[in-house]
């Protein structure tokens, strides 16, 4: 099994940690994002079905 050498600076190991965040909070926005146009009404990308309005 493969064992690291030396240690990994902080710099390094905070970059990492920062990419992985700035990830999430860029999904959270594009879901909130979408979330708010489903609400409204203006979504244009995303198809869904709206219950409560019976079709007879």
């Amino acid at each position: 099994m493969a064992v690291p050498k030396k240690r990994t600076s902080k710099s390094k190991c905070r970059s990492r940690k920062a990419k992985w965040k700035s990830k999430a909070y860029d999904a959270y926005k594009k879901s909130l994002s979408l979330g708010k146009s489903v609400i409204t009404g203006r979504s244009k990308s995303f198809i869904y079905v709206q219950q409560g309005k019976e079709e007879e």
